[in-house]
């Protein structure tokens, strides 16, 4: 077991109830097995990635002042622009070498829940740029339909209905980021990587990367595995949320981002969270009188505000920003 397995999703997408089981007992396995898979087959068109890759590049070309403007330290909801060392996944080492750009479901500031001060909740914050925010609303959209039919084919293995995550993804807290990660030689120091080791916070992560490399996976035996590019595919991982749902059935594994050397790198990962309100327990199906609930409950909010005080200083501060 030497690299991550490859998955054709294709069926999912057909009638074809049959194929659709071998494909859900495969993400299964790969979710068991590593955490980590890819995906082909899937229905984001090919032309997406070189045109957000190309949106990304223009969004971080922008002067730091110009960025700033939409700076993410500003907002509660926490939508708009990280700087470089903004994040610091590995608390044992330096922030990390990468500045960031982070959507979510837009939301008005008549809509209930922003009327109310619901943690998460608001409008995006983006930048003035040409065809920028018509191109990423539609790719949310597309890749949360994405996540929503991978966690369909995750509810046989599960034991929960097949609707099950569909009822608690409406007005989801998924979050769209794109990242760009400079070369390694403009770390501040030589052991500043450009993603510390971690495991993500909520359900599933789709992730899209550019051909620079430098994404690691953490086996289960405790070996660091490359996880190239592969040309029309995505990455898939287990999150911290979904960990805690299936009582470790399905558990989030570490990864990280070496920096390459004299280029930049640009990632577009899709983190897919539920509806803020959900609750995260243990599923029914996954626990038992030899295995016990290994988690408190929670609710989504809670434990993504939680890591996000772990991670972010200014989420620490004592009068969080508006």
């Amino acid at each position: 077991m030497n690299a991550l397995p490859i998955i054709d999703i294709s069926p999912l997408y057909r009638p074809d109830a049959s194929a659709w089981a071998r494909v859900a007992e495969r993400i299964d396995a790969a979710c068991r097995d590593w955490g980590f898979f890819y995906i082909e087959g899937h229905p984001i068109p090919a032309a997406r990635l070189d045109a957000l890759l190309d949106a990304a590049r223009r969004f971080f070309a922008l002067p730091l002042d110009e960025k700033l403007r939409i700076d993410i330290t500003r907002t509660r909801h926490h939508r708009g622009y990280g700087a470089i060392a903004t994040e610091q996944l590995d608390p044992g080492l330096p922030s990390d070498l990468k500045e960031t750009f982070d959507m979510g479901l837009d939301l008005p500031a008549s809509h209930p829940e922003v009327l109310a001060g619901k943690p998460l909740r608001g409008t995006n914050r983006h930048p003035q740029l040409d065809g920028w925010r018509a191109l990423l609303d539609a790719h949310y959209a597309d890749l949360q339909a994405l996540a929503q039919t991978l966690l369909r084919a995750m509810t046989p293995a599960l034991g929960v209905e097949r609707d099950f995550f569909d009822r608690r993804f409406e007005q989801p807290a998924s979050v769209f980021r794109m990242i760009h990660y400079p070369p390694r030689a403009s770390a501040s120091s030589a052991d500043q990587p450009g993603a510390g080791a971690h495991t993500d916070y909520g359900c599933i992560t789709l992730l899209q990367q550019d051909q620079a490399g430098g994404l690691q996976v953490r086996s289960r035996d405790g070996h660091w595995l490359d996880a190239p590019p592969i040309p029309g595919t995505y990455v898939v991982n287990i999150g911290d949320m979904l960990a805690r749902w299936s009582n470790d059935r399905y558990t989030s594994t570490p990864h990280r981002v070496i920096s390459p050397l004299g280029i930049d790198r640009y990632a577009l990962p899709f983190f897919a969270e539920p509806h803020p309100d959900t609750e995260i327990a243990c599923l029914p199906g996954c626990a038992d009188a030899a295995n016990p609930p290994r988690y408190p409950p929670t609710t989504c909010a809670d434990w993504l505000l939680s890591r996000f005080a772990a991670t972010y200083a200014y989420r620490r501060e004592p009068t969080a920003p508006r």
